[in-house]
């Protein structure tokens, strides 16, 4: 069976690129179709995989603004030739899905979500210069486009999967398509509970406008506790922030697996799809203060792996943080709970549900050959 594997854009490390790397444990030798690839970016960690890009590879030079490319993205990923698998399996947050096969060729769709650009968090993502009543206007048209574009994509997968209930709804209401959880893969053996806990809370983020680090930030510099922020993004935050907020840039894994395991607790104050930070401080024993919509209600458990604030005001988190203690939660049976969602489950369920789908789908087609 030939399988190939469909990514948005392979040119950082998230939460998606982590899941990448475990469907290519499970399917070694199949190739990574992308729109751009950034070794550097992606930590080197996919430079022995056969990756396959795009025309915009040339254009772009694997850049991160990928966004300046739109309206060629659908033609990119349209012009990629599948007629020689049988299996192919896209990774979309945005426009994967999107691929064209050939009848004999199965796709399924690992879902992270419908585009938030074009979709549920649209307005999140006007900058500075949408704000020209030019440039805002064609932005419009662009995305009203785009939007029908992206939902006829969302007929071609046979099988969408997706990474959560929250998903599953919105794969519903913006594709009116329904689909399977399976929750995405967390390497629970890499996390550690400490035996010291230190005083800090923490944020782990790509720091970008629907992430609310800024609302974070504003709580703690009236709090005035200390709070550790790794990620790279919006460079006009640090500039909001008081000295009991250090701001680490990105970090190395080992860095990162340390910080989880000694903080009080992981601070979430976004609406995430899932939400795989979530999971890696559960991991490591540690509580979450999460905004209470989104991914965190299936993963996070009032009282013993974290506690929720109920609307996104830093009244209502420094609510939270105040009424926080410590001492309350059991790191083991954090950990525990943190099983849940690990890779081998993962693992196991997606092979499952492939097989089973597989077979329905090879009957299907042996019985429209003997019709025909």
């Amino acid at each position: 069976m030939k399988v190939a594997l469909v990514h948005d854009h392979l040119n950082q490390i998230g939460g998606a690129e982590k899941v990448l790397l475990v469907f290519k444990e499970i399917f070694p030798e199949a190739p990574i179709f992308t729109l751009v690839y950034d070794e550097k970016g992606t930590q080197e960690l996919f430079k022995d995989a056969d990756i396959r890009t795009s025309f915009l590879q040339k254009i772009s030079h694997g850049q991160r603004q990928i966004r300046k490319f739109l309206p060629l993205i659908p033609l990119a990923f349209e012009q990629f030739d599948f007629s020689d698998f049988d299996l192919v399996l896209s990774l979309s947050s945005a426009f994967a899905k999107g691929v064209l096969t050939k009848p004999h060729t199965l796709h399924f769709c690992y879902c992270h979500t419908p585009s938030r650009y074009l979709w549920h968090d649209h307005l999140y993502y006007v900058d500075r210069w949408e704000k020209n009543w030019f440039i805002g206007g064609l932005s419009k048209f662009m995305r009203s486009w785009l939007r029908v574009w992206d939902r006829a994509a969302s007929q071609r997968p046979d099988y969408f999967i997706a990474n959560s209930q929250t998903v599953v709804q919105r794969i519903k209401k913006y594709y009116n398509r329904e689909a399977v959880v399976i929750y995405p893969p967390t390497e629970i053996d890499q996390f550690k509970i400490s035996d010291k806990i230190e005083n800090y809370f923490l944020i782990i983020s790509r720091l970008r406008p629907y992430k609310r680090a800024d609302l974070a930030i504003k709580t703690f510099n009236k709090l005035k506790l200390p709070l550790k922020v790794v990620g790279i993004g919006e460079e006009d935050l640090k500039k909001t922030a008081n000295s009991n907020i250090e701001f680490l840039g990105s970090v190395s894994e080992q860095k990162k697996i340390e910080l989880l395991s000694k903080c009080q607790a992981l601070v979430h104050p976004q609406e995430e799809d899932f939400g795989l930070t979530v999971i890696e401080a559960m991991a490591s024993g540690r509580p979450v203060i999460a905004y209470k919509k989104g991914g965190a209600l299936e993963t996070v458990i009032e009282g013993k792996t974290g506690q929720f604030f109920e609307e996104q005001t830093w009244e209502a988190l420094a609510d939270a943080v105040i009424r926080f203690k410590p001492e309350k939660f059991n790191p083991q049976e954090i950990r525990n709970h943190s099983q849940k969602f690990s890779k081998e489950s993962f693992i196991k369920k997606m092979k499952e549900f492939i097989e089973e789908k597989r077979k329905e789908f090879k009957t299907g087609l042996e019985n429209s050959n003997k019709i025909n």
